[in-house]
């Protein structure tokens, strides 16, 4: 920085000083915020400070640095002046007696704290609120000891404060404090009435003699000084410090010449050493250059000759790399053909493969179905023989106990030949009702084999279906009921929307009805009855999405989604997802089992004539 620089900053200086310094006279800037707290009124930290803290902190920043504004240094000069000039007039504690005694460390009292009785004992507020509250106000106390005697909470409080005069300070403060609310010492002891407030006072001699809980502690953590007494003792610790100091400065002084005269000795011999170890290095660096300078020389012998080397290796290797050019073009060509040659014979090997499996697979398949259906065939007719016979058995056994009950009514006056030929009645019709039952339990039997075989012959469905579902569509394939056919909402967008955008409304459009389709609480069907008084569920069109559907994209995307409900309401109603049917594209049915095999085998021929 420049002179002339140097005198404007400190003439600003000067001029923000003395602006600042009559602003804070004429009250413009509010610092105090209690009787003994304060804040810096340029500062943003929004710290409390005592009068000496705050005077500190002016002074810490009055000193200035190169990274500081002029402002900032001048604002805390002017608040250093100020304090230096009018605050111990208005704020400092008044002057006490020399002569008085204290307990030191500074202690204070605090009474009439409230307490309350739990399990027989009397409780209080704890010691960390009260430092807490005290803190806040400005007094910085150390920390707070509640008094507790035989009954429990006394009631009473002992606030320690630091053993400097600040301490000193604050407590004096914070009995001034109570005695400006007129709860100091005179006023605990003269006033009758004390509830709800507290009392505090900076603890004396008198308190130190109490023979109470105040006492005992008092003479427990403290002593009685006066201030004059503190101040000679403060002397005289200063005295013995600096007379310390000034001894151990002498003997320093002694250890420095002495360290001073050996160090002009090893500067002197290190001086000596360090001009030999110059001449050693001259001498080392001149040998270096010269073995430099013949390595420099060897090597270039070398480059010449690895570089003519080099010439030579080189057109070797670009007629090398010619070869092998040609080489691998070859190669390439032979790999690409005999890769191309592989693929093909691997191929067709795997579509052998896979086509043997399949015709076997139909034609196990086809033979299976076959069996079991003339199977089930001479299960049928043989049920229905057993249900003629049955029939008769039972037609003959109603005879029969027809004719026992007319010989009954016919009474006592019956000859002996008719009673032989009713006991031969009932003898047949036992033997009648034995068959029935024999035939019951036959039949009972047939009909389990049916069950038996139904199953199996809907298992034998299930994987008719799950092998066309590989194959392509054709008059006889596999369709997913209740699917949603997307092509009418392509349709639709493209009479909406314009470019790419049209696939997108597509699939978005797609993808919200089939979220409506598989919502379990959307059943838009209605229950009628028809001629024979029977329920049926028919779609109700009237439904609100299905009208705006219609409305809004027309009758070919209503029709989809109207077709994709009736086929989830009639083969999946409660899982609400579409399951796989063989079906007849052909005449739009229902393909049953023996058209689903007649199929395979149409298509197993075909590709055997292929192969052939």
């Amino acid at each position: 920085m420049s002179r002339h620089s140097e005198r404007i900053s400190e003439s600003d200086l000067k001029y923000y000083e003395h602006r600042y310094y009559n602003d804070l006279k004429n009250d413009c800037f509010k610092f105090k915020i209690s009787n003994s707290t304060y804040r810096c009124p340029f500062c943003l930290d929004r710290q409390d400070y005592s009068v000496s803290e705050l005077l500190k902190h002016a002074s810490r920043f009055a000193r200035g640095s190169h990274s500081r504004e002029i402002k900032v240094i001048a604002k805390h000069s002017a608040l250093q002046l100020y304090i230096d000039k009018y605050l111990p007039k208005n704020i400092r504690p008044e002057p006490v007696s020399k002569d008085q005694l204290f307990v030191w460390p500074w202690m204070g009292i605090v009474a009439n704290i409230p307490t309350e009785i739990e399990n027989g004992r009397y409780v209080g507020e704890s010691g960390s609120k009260l430092r807490e509250e005290f803190t806040l106000k400005g007094f910085h106390p150390l920390r707070v000891h509640p008094l507790w005697n035989h009954n429990g909470h006394s009631g009473f409080a002992i606030v320690e404060f630091s053993k400097d005069w600040d301490g000193f300070i604050n407590a004096m403060n914070f009995e001034k404090s109570f005695e400006a609310e007129q709860c100091g010492k005179r006023d605990y002891y003269s006033s009758r009435c004390q509830r709800g407030r507290l009392y505090g006072w900076v603890a004396r001699d008198d308190d130190y003699h109490l023979k109470s809980v105040i006492g005992v502690h008092l003479r427990k953590n403290g002593d009685l000084k006066t201030v004059s007494g503190k101040e000679a003792e403060d002397k005289r610790k200063t005295s013995k410090l600096v007379s310390g100091l000034a001894n151990t400065l002498k003997m320093k002084n002694k250890e420095l010449e002495q360290v001073c005269s050996k160090y002009d000795e090893i500067d002197w011999s290190l001086n000596r050493v360090m001009e030999q170890k110059e001449e050693m290095i001259k001498s080392f660096n001149n040998e270096i250059q010269q073995i430099q300078q013949r390595d420099r020389d060897h090597l270039n012998n070398i480059f010449m000759d690895h570089e003519k080397a080099r010439l030579h290796l080189e057109a070797q290797k670009k007629e090398l790399q010619n070869r092998e050019n040609d080489l691998q073009k070859r190669q390439a060509r032979n790999d690409n053909e005999r890769k191309k040659l592989h693929f093909k014979k691997k191929n067709n090997e795997m579509a052998i493969m896979e086509q043997n499996k399949a015709d076997e697979k139909v034609m196990h398949l086809a033979e299976e179905q076959k069996k079991e259906k003339e199977k089930l065939h001479e299960k049928i007719h043989e049920l229905q023989r057993r249900l003629d016979a049955k029939q008769t058995l039972e037609l003959e056994i109603e005879h029969m106990r027809g004719a026992i009950q007319v010989m009954k009514h016919m009474g006592e006056d019956e000859d002996v030949e008719e009673k032989k030929k009713m006991d031969a009645i009932k003898l047949a019709l036992q033997d009648k009702e034995e068959e029935l039952e024999a035939m019951e339990d036959l039949q009972q039997t047939l009909v389990v084999k049916e069950r038996k075989t139904n199953d199996e012959l809907q298992d034998a469905r299930k994987e008719l279906i799950s092998l066309m579902a590989k194959t392509t569509r054709a008059f006889i394939g596999v369709k997913r009921m209740g699917e949603l056919d997307g092509k009418p909402f392509v349709k639709a967008a493209k009479r909406k929307f314009f470019g790419d955008e049209v696939n997108v409304k597509a699939v978005e459009l797609c993808s919200q009805w089939e979220a409506y389709l598989r919502d379990p609480s959307w059943h838009p069907f209605k229950v009628l009855l028809d001629e024979a008084g029977n329920a049926k569920e028919i779609l109700d069109e009237e439904d609100e999405k299905l009208r705006t559907l219609k409305d809004e994209f027309g009758d070919e995307v209503f029709g989809a989604v109207a077709t994709a409900l009736r086929e989830l309401n009639e083969y999946n109603p409660s899982g609400r997802y579409p399951l796989p049917e063989l079906w007849s594209f052909k005449e739009g049915r229902k393909a049953s089992l023996k058209e689903g095999v007649s199929h395979l085998m149409k298509q197993w021929k075909l590709l055997k004539r292929r192969k052939t």
